[in-house]
């Protein structure tokens, strides 16, 4: 090893990387989750199929990985809009309990429903300690 290896320091993890990836695996279980029980959720739009429950999942991620792109490229407004938008997405998932109170969900749909906003709420504060 040269001098100049040894005195490198290591280099930091992104902050906003661990909370932005937690909040795409709980969206994606709930989803997931949602998709194929989507009978068992009470209230749900009969419209809404397994496949426009993925694809949502798909499209709201894009938004969240875009939005940390264009941070990560110096575009901190831009990416600040998404990353924020992407994270009140992760909340939008608290609206089953206006369809149906808690009561009528299952332990499985409830623990999906609040690991996707706790990890969205997470997700939210540490865009916001960086906003622009």
């Amino acid at each position: 090893m040269t001098a100049r290896a040894a005195t490198r320091r290591p280099t930091r993890m992104d902050p906003l990387l661990l909370p932005l990836l937690a909040c795409i695996a709980a969206t994606l279980l709930h989803h997931a989750h949602n998709a194929e029980f989507l009978d068992h959720y009470p209230s749900m739009p009969a419209w809404l199929s397994p496949l426009g429950v993925y694809a949502a999942w798909l499209a709201a991620t894009a938004v969240g990985l875009g939005g940390y792109w264009l941070l990560r490229r110096g575009e901190r407004l831009a990416g600040f809009v998404l990353l924020l938008l992407y994270g009140c997405y992760g909340l939008d998932g608290l609206v089953h309990y206006a369809l149906a109170p808690v009561s009528a969900h299952s332990a499985a749909m409830n623990l999906t429903i609040w690991l996707e906003a706790a990890t969205a709420a997470v997700l939210l504060i540490v865009v916001f300690r960086r906003r622009p």
